[in-house]
């Protein structure tokens, strides 16, 4: 059964490569870190939530929003099976009802705070950004891409990044919960220009404050999709 299915549309990732010690104190039991080339990578995404429905009813004036959050990769080696999924430091999203029901529900790590976003969609080009508001200051992160849609390439660092489809929830030190987000494999546009403006450390911890002063290693940008996220989570 799904407990939920929602559109996620004009997906932003800027991807950051970091040490991997920066992430052993959030991995979860049962997981390991995943890598590209050699490299652990952490995201900073911002995205639109549109069209939310909970065991497929619509949630009236909280459905849509956008969402920013800050995940890295791993894997877990169950028998013959190799999943791939992602761990949340942070997730960002406007509905304080919405993120209590997460915590709540999951364990989750959402936070509320005032979001907003800006699209300019032409012909050619799209002009998208996400905004989030903490304390009196705005953060944003935006991107100049082409409209052109492309499929991703195998072996590319779109395919690395995209290709996780299983969540990993940090519940406390010897629980760990999973779960699968599914969807089709996602199509990209091609980021010409980006700009990126968030305090890390006051958003994620002082953890991620070396990031203030580090430029992403790449931004990439997919179209998105329905998806969709089972009811049950297994307990590892």
């Amino acid at each position: 059964m799904d407990f939920l299915n929602a559109r996620w549309e004009n997906l932003i990732m800027a991807n950051y490569a970091v040490p991997p010690t920066v992430l052993l104190p959030f991995l979860p039991k049962g997981v390991e870190l995943d890598t590209f080339q050699g490299k652990a990578y952490v995201s900073l995404v911002g995205f639109m939530f549109k069209d939310t429905r909970l065991f497929k009813v619509p949630i009236p004036y909280l459905g849509t929003f956008e969402e920013i959050n800050l995940r890295f990769y791993v894997v877990r080696k169950e028998g013959n099976e190799t999943k791939r999924g992602v761990v949340f430091i942070n997730e960002t999203i406007p509905y304080k009802p919405v993120a209590w029901v997460a915590n709540w529900l999951y364990k989750e790590h959402y936070i509320s705070i005032p979001t907003k976003h800006q699209w300019l969609i032409k012909e050619h080009i799209k002009e998208i950004s996400y905004q989030w508001e903490v304390g009196e200051e705005w953060y944003d992160m935006k991107v100049n891409a082409s409209n052109k849609k492309q499929p991703m390439e195998v072996g590319s660092i779109e395919e690395y990044i995209f290709e996780h489809y299983y969540g990993y929830t940090k519940v406390n030190e010897t629980t760990t919960q999973e779960y699968k987000v599914n969807h089709p494999r996602w199509e990209t546009n091609k980021v010409k220009d980006y700009a990126i403006n968030c305090d890390f450390g006051k958003m994620y911890g002082k953890a991620f404050e070396f990031l203030n002063y580090k430029e992403p290693d790449n931004v990439i940008m997919a179209e998105g999709s329905e998806v969709s996220v089972k009811w049950k989570r297994e307990t590892i």
